[in-house]
């Protein structure tokens, strides 16, 4: 219970780093600027990044984020944004877009974002980024888990 609790602190938080623009932007919106600080925070010395998802809404989110270029095979990604799929591709950085697919890779996803009662939520798996020598910016530190 106390950790739903540091959950929802969190969410809240995230909110106040992206900036109270955000507060007021619709769904779409906010989904591209959690995308883009996401994506370019994982990926920060690429000045393209190839990116790849398995649903038209994502895509369609990917497709407005600044050095960010759909592919059209997961193989050929950098960053995989899956929705509904396990996907396999060692060189690509896995995001996920639900809670239960975050279950079922986490041995693989780097992290979730996903929509919970109306509100973000943001994952990012300790054991993930540790594997792929990522670290998180001091702001992003307290989305890190170690368990799911």
């Amino acid at each position: 219970m106390a950790k739903y609790g540091v959950s929802i602190l969190k969410k809240f938080l995230l909110l106040l780093l992206l900036g109270s623009s955000l507060l007021f932007s619709s769904d779409l919106k906010t989904e591209e600027k959690i995308y883009k600080l996401i994506i370019h925070t994982l990926l920060p010395q690429k000045e393209v990044i190839k990116a790849w998802s398995d649903t038209t809404h994502n895509k369609e989110v990917l497709n407005t984020i600044p050095n960010v270029i759909l592919v059209n095979s997961p193989q050929k990604a950098d960053f995989l944004l899956l929705n509904n799929n396990k996907v396999s591709n060692p060189k690509a950085l896995i995001f996920v877009t639900n809670f239960k697919l975050l279950g079922k890779t986490q041995n693989s996803a780097l992290g979730g974002f996903f929509w919970q009662k109306g509100r973000p939520n943001i994952l990012f798996l300790r054991k993930n980024l540790q594997k792929h020598n990522i670290t998180l910016p001091q702001s992003m530190q307290e989305f890190i888990e170690d368990d799911l």
